[in-house]
């Protein structure tokens, strides 16, 4: 038994595990290593599709745990290659996606399917930002949504094709993505939940899946005692307040809310790893 066997930890992706240019502290990964030798579950919990993380954390970041995708809507085994959980947007695609992209036409209404991206209206910005992030896109229509449906995402302008650039707004985008989110908890409530990933960046989910439920799903399936969990965003607050211990980068977003550790670029994680569960761990006794 090692010292970190009771604990299963899952942390979100972007200005979390990474530094905000998106690239992944060495002393993360040293960590992690560590923490996995020594008993500890890890895995990542990310708003990512599955096409993004094929490429970003697949292969390049260790875990010995499935996947939680797309805001805790989906598992992805990476020792298999497959899914083996899914949580459906209970809703029909065509009518939805058509609604919101006519109500709100100067936004970009987009599919995450298993596959790809997927967007309704020709964006060269869109184009640029997909290649830029390494992942598959193409262009559909509302009635050729790839099945299953489990997460669409309404985005600002493409002024730059970073995921660090979706991060910046101005108070009337701001207004715009208040205006979008109260319209689809009016319309769609009962069928969906909403998550900011970023300041332009609107995420819609099957009602109830999350980050927190995903989480603590597979916590119970790997039999673990603890639930530990990282995060920086408005779409990380249901893993970090429903977790057994919860640890904010410095620099995030909601770092004013839960306990700090040092900015995301000089290894948060690991700060987490090496300080943090330790100190949990021994007031547990």
């Amino acid at each position: 038994m090692g010292i970190y066997s009771d604990i299963l930890l899952t942390v979100d992706f972007d200005r979390t595990l990474t530094a905000t240019d998106s690239s992944v502290p060495a002393r993360n990964i040293e960590a992690i290593h560590y923490f996995m030798e020594n008993g500890g579950a890890f895995t990542i919990n990310t708003g990512r599709s599955w096409s993004m993380a094929e490429h970003n954390i697949i292969g390049k970041v260790p875990v010995n745990a499935p996947l939680l995708l797309y805001n805790g809507s989906a598992d992805f085994d990476t020792e298999t290659g497959e899914f083996i959980r899914f949580a459906p947007i209970p809703l029909e695609p065509a009518q939805v996606l058509t609604d919101i992209q006519e109500r709100f036409p100067t936004l970009h209404v987009e599919v995450q399917s298993t596959i790809a991206h997927h967007l309704l209206r020709k964006n060269p910005g869109w184009e640029s930002y997909c290649e830029n992030n390494h992942s598959r896109w193409s262009y559909i229509t509302p009635d050729t949504v790839p099945q299953p449906f489990v997460k669409f995402a309404v985005y600002g302008e493409f002024r730059e094709n970073t995921v660090a650039s979706m991060y910046d707004t101005t108070p009337e985008e701001e207004q715009l993505f208040d205006e979008l989110t109260a319209y689809i908890h009016s319309r769609y409530g009962e069928n969906v939940d909403t998550f900011r990933a970023c300041a332009r960046i609107l995420d819609i989910h099957a009602k109830g899946c999350g980050k927190l439920n995903a989480a603590r799903a597979l916590q119970k399936k790997l039999g673990k005692k603890y639930l530990i969990c990282v995060g920086d965003a408005e779409n990380d607050l249901s893993m970090l307040e429903g977790a057994d211990a919860a640890y904010c980068p410095s620099d995030s977003v909601v770092a004013d809310r839960f306990e700090n550790v040092c900015p995301c670029g000089e290894g948060a994680i690991a700060d987490v790893i090496l300080e943090k569960i330790p100190a949990f761990l021994k007031n547990q006794k």
